[in-house]
């Protein structure tokens, strides 16, 4: 038998004549039984023999889908077995072997003899793995695709009745993949049960409702107590709401609130209801303020009200923004325009807000407009300092020739998780054919903890390379771990 030929040809086939929309059933997917079938032929005692059938079972078990859809594939997996198996030594004994390998596969699973049992369970193994939140959104993307997927609600119920009724057929796979494959079970129905009934845990309400009521007043300071008096503007559905009342002197609060509702009900489309109501409330809220609440007149200064007017702001944005909703409805705009159109968010946003500051030029004057757009600038970096805070990690690489020292001391000096990838180092220019593998070693650390880590590798290995990437968000692992305490 001529497995490696074969897989070479397969291979190719899977990478390059499948239908792109087909995101679970592909080559990866492919290399992945072929890769857990033989790891589990390996503690189930299986012989050569045995694994090299298997082994091509499982290269060839969802070929069917290079000539067709769904259904039926396994059938068209078979017929092209026996088209091409002929040709690479495997006699008509074997390939019949490998057929009825590949149609052990067909759901619901029914193995009838050990490789069946083994096959069955590679080809499932994602459910027992991190990655079955990944591949399980793969499937649900690829037969969204084709049009054949209910809807989000209806997913999750089936693949809850999936792991519930689904076992894993050997010893072997039920000791690698039975533990996580409970996890991942009580994972999508916690997650299920929060969706259905809508309980979330008290605390996380309560913070909401402070950060979205602190926003709001400071938002209502910045407007109140620097903006409105001194006739400045900012960008976005705010920008627009201050041109109209500078224009037409209406009341900003009714002003706000009004021009934000279109946006809202986009919202409703383009996120979800929660998010549309939570910021309906945070609208109406900051409405209420700029009405009732008697805000200070701070300074004349337009320098100060540029820069602290835009801070302000920022801060009241950002603030609601953690809060899970928004006080502008621009970005929401945005979401909902990016779908028709082939601009960016950031093109959109950006747009819109020099169409803003042009008519500020034209009506109030250029200074006005110059000032303003530092207002803008000023918050809307403000934002990003308040939404990201000290949770804008940095992802750090580091390759080094003392990489075991180094990981080492990353982990019980510094206190860091990491993730090490096998790699080759080398490929230079004029030396190119000459390399030589080394660990890839993958950290994430706070912006304060960054020069520290730095000096570590500088003591470790001064030649060590490194590139670091901002994350902006991180959750679970050994960050959360050590906020806790």
């Amino acid at each position: 038998m001529q497995y490696s030929e074969i897989s070479s040809l397969i291979h190719h086939k899977l990478q390059n004549e499948l239908p792109e929309h087909l995101t679970y059933h592909n080559d990866h997917h492919t290399s992945r039984v072929i890769e857990v079938a033989l790891q589990l032929a390996g503690e189930e005692g299986i012989d050569e023999e045995d694994k090299t059938i298997l082994a091509t079972a499982a290269l060839l078990h969802d070929t069917g889908f290079l000539f067709g859809g769904a259904e039926n594939h396994e059938e068209r997996s078979c017929d092209i077995a026996r088209e091409y198996l002929p040709a690479y030594a495997y006699s008509s004994q074997q390939i019949e072997r490998v057929c009825d390998l590949i149609m052990a596969t067909r759901n619901p699973q029914q193995p009838k003899n050990r490789l069946e049992n083994i096959i069955c369970d590679a080809d499932l193994a994602y459910l027992g793995t991190d990655s079955y939140t990944t591949v399980s959104g793969n499937l649900y993307k690829e037969l969204k695709a084709l049009q054949n997927v209910p809807i989000i609600d209806m997913w999750e119920q089936k693949q809850i009745q999936f792991l519930k009724s689904h076992q894993y057929f050997t010893e072997a796979a039920n000791k690698r993949f039975g533990q996580k494959k409970a996890q991942n079970l009580r994972m999508l129905l916690r997650n299920y049960e929060v969706v259905q009934t809508g309980q979330h845990d008290a605390g996380f309400v309560i913070k909401d409702f402070l950060l979205i009521i602190t926003g709001v007043i400071i938002a209502g300071f910045a407007l109140k107590g620097f903006l409105v008096p001194n006739h400045f503007f900012d960008g976005g559905i705010t920008g627009i709401s201050l041109l109209v009342h500078e224009h037409y002197h209406f009341n900003l609060g009714y002003i706000i609130v009004l021009a934000n509702i279109p946006f809202i009900i986009a919202s409703y489309f383009a996120i979800n209801f929660r998010f549309a109501v939570k910021t309906f409330i945070c609208v109406l809220l900051l409405g209420t303020c700029l009405l009732y609440f008697p805000y200070p007149i701070i300074t004349s200064d337009k320098l100060l009200i540029s820069i602290f007017g835009g801070f302000f702001l920022g801060i009241g944005i950002g603030l609601t923004m953690r809060a899970g909703c928004a006080l502008d409805g621009v970005e929401i705009l945005a979401l909902f325009t990016i779908k028709r159109t082939s601009f960016t968010i950031t093109e959109i946003i950006l747009g819109i807000n020099v169409l803003i500051f042009l008519v500020a030029a034209f009506q109030f004057g250029m200074e006005t407009a110059l000032y303003s757009i530092l207002t803008y600038f000023t918050a809307s970096k403000t934002v990003d300092y308040v939404v990201e805070g000290v949770e804008a990690y940095t992802g750090v690489t580091i390759i080094s020739g003392q990489s075991d020292l180094m990981k080492e001391r990353l982990v019980n000096q510094l206190g860091r998780g990491i993730t090490v990838y096998k790699g080759e180092r080398g490929f230079l220019p004029g030396n190119f054919h000459q390399s030589s593998e080394c660990d890839i070693i993958f950290t994430v650390v706070t912006r304060l903890e960054m020069r520290k880590l730095k000096n570590l590798v500088a003591e470790t290995d001064s030649k060590a390379f490194v590139f670091a990437s901002t994350i902006k968000e991180a959750t679970g692992g050994i960050l959360r771990r050590r906020s806790a305490h």
